[in-house]
């Protein structure tokens, strides 16, 4: 019998936004990646996220590898990125003193 090798795509799919999931699932490629960079296994990635595949998992973790440079990069600008949306959001939403004002609001509507 002659194995016959099939070229597997890695499960990886983009947004319309720009991000990085794996498979169907709604989880981000950073997230495997930062967990396979932490030492998580493999199977305790499956265990944490069961809507990938084990399958999923080593096939993202081998593209990865293989892609390191381009990945971390990604993964730098994703970062970057959210924290510039957190501080938009922290400026536009300023809630510094939401707790004075709803604890007022309170004490006012008992009067």
């Amino acid at each position: 019998m002659v194995l016959e090798i099939h070229a597997e795509t890695a499960p990886l799919r983009t947004s319309p936004d720009g991000v990085v999931y794996i498979g169907q699932t709604r989880i981000p490629l950073e997230t495997v990646v930062s967990a396979f960079n932490e030492g998580v296994s493999s199977e305790e990635i499956a265990m944490q996220y069961p809507a990938l595949s084990l399958s999923h998992i080593y096939q993202t973790i081998g593209y990865y590898l293989a892609h390191r440079e381009e990945i971390d990069a990604y993964i730098s600008e994703a970062v970057i990125h959210s924290e510039q949306v957190y501080t938009e959001n922290q400026a536009r939403f300023n809630t510094s003193q939401l707790r004075e004002r709803l604890l007022q609001r309170q004490s006012e509507n008992k009067s």
